[in-house]
């Protein structure tokens, strides 16, 4: 059997382990798609078996495949090549990256507790934060976390939650400093109130940044972005420590927000095998849109971590690297134009309009370059003020750059700045 430790992240996870007790490597090259939802058991005694196994080592070490909500070969061998891509010893998948964020935040926090989060989070995870959070007795205080002290920390403080790269502002915080300010405040605190640290690295992906080499406890991703990468699936994964798997996949079970086996196939055979070729793709040509639109003497203001002039372009270089060393600025780009929000709105309208390399819709990560206007699509739901202290403005543009020739990107980018100079 061949040893797979001392291979790239980019090799493994094409190839995967040589062996997994989820599938029979041995005969077909691409592992079939398992469309069952329920399994034969055979008897009584195999049932109660597959059922006290579930989410314990006994059952990775010989599969009683149950019931599709517990688990199925597709989403474990999913599940294992996103446990190995960050660096995490178990990785539990959803059917979204919000099943995921919720489902690591109800397992990591109870009554009375409090997470400290990141002012400018994905509008999905603020609103979970502040309007969901409250119904179970669980707070929310978002602070800049780019300005991290301890100060910040309370008695209450069970959970520290930011994003690698933040959305859709592109801040990057600095996981080591956070991680030893934690350790020491840990120190005075019993096994079961310990502070956890929970990163959403869907912007960098595990190809960009690997959290818990920094000392997260927790990953979470939203699958349906750049991992799976083509627009057609939806998914999200939790990665973590083998001590929190079994509470994750109980949460999974219980909130019931599966992975479809369908979507588990489809990432694992198309959306990891092709990750670093696209994402150094986009990369490049996020870089040659960052420069240009920074020339550009309609754009105030351009947020991309491999420009010269970013904020935090210290603690980037030092936290966003490929499995090879190499920095990743990555594909996603912010950017303001220095004409007023009427006449923002006026340039992506032109681009939806008339534009056929750039697509105004959300998500991102995609084959195709996508633009937004946050403040009115995927932050609506983020009070003004929160807004405005987080920089997500009226005036910002978020991009995220396909696999499209750079050329044709810039040619209908320069089309929509003519239009606005009129």
């Amino acid at each position: 059997m061949p040893d797979t430790k001392n291979k790239s992240i980019e090799t493994r996870l094409i190839h995967g382990e040589s062996k997994s007790e989820a599938w029979d490597f041995t005969k077909p090259l691409i592992p079939p798609i398992s469309a069952s939802t329920t399994f034969r058991l055979g008897s009584v005694e195999r049932g109660a078996e597959g059922f006290q196994a579930f989410a314990s080592d006994e059952f990775h070490k010989n599969p009683i495949w149950i019931y599709d909500r517990l688990d199925e070969p597709n989403t474990l061998m999913l599940e294992s090549q996103l446990a190995a891509a960050e660096h995490g010893e178990v990785a539990v998948t959803f059917s979204t990256g919000m099943g995921a964020i919720a489902s690591c935040l109800l397992t990591c926090l109870k009554h009375g507790q409090e997470v400290l989060s990141h002012q400018t989070v994905y509008g999905c995870t603020f609103s979970f934060i502040k309007n969901w959070l409250p119904k179970f007795g669980i707070s929310g205080n978002f602070q800049d976390l780019t300005k991290f002290t301890v100060d910040m920390v309370s008695d209450k403080t069970r959970v520290i939650y930011f994003e690698s790269v933040t959305n859709p502002t592109l801040e990057v915080i600095d996981f080591e400093k956070i991680r030893t300010a934690v350790m020491r405040l840990n120190k005075k605190r019993s096994e079961d109130d310990q502070i956890l640290i929970v990163v959403d690295n869907t912007f960098a992906t595990p190809y960009g940044c690997r959290p818990l080499d920094h000392g997260a406890d927790f990953v979470v991703q939203s699958l349906t972005k750049n991992i799976s990468g083509f627009g057609t699936e939806m998914g999200g994964a939790v990665v973590s420590s083998k001590k929190h798997e079994a509470s994750l996949k109980l949460a999974r079970k219980d909130f019931g927000a599966v992975l479809h086996p369908r979507a588990a196939w489809d990432i694992n055979v198309h959306g990891l095998p092709t990750l670093q070729i696209r994402y150094e793709r986009q990369q490049q040509t996020a870089s040659a849109i960052a420069k240009y639109l920074f020339q550009h003497d309609l754009v105030d203001a351009v947020h991309y971590p491999g420009l010269e002039n970013f904020a935090y372009k210290d603690v980037a270089k030092r936290l966003l690297k490929s499995p090879e060393g190499d920095f990743c600025p990555g594909y996603m780009i912010a950017f303001k134009l220095k004409r007023p929000d009427s006449t923002t709105v006026d340039f992506v309208n032109y681009i939806a309009k008339n534009a056929y390399s750039i697509t105004l819709a959300v998500s991102l990560g995609l084959t195709k370059t996508l633009i937004e206007l946050p403040n009115f699509m995927t932050h609506a739901v983020v009070d003004e003020e929160t807004k405005k202290s987080g920089g997500v403005s009226p005036y910002l543009i978020r991009m995220s750059v396909g696999l499209e020739n750079f050329k044709d990107l810039k040619s209908d980018l320069d089309l929509a700045f003519q239009e606005i100079k009129k």
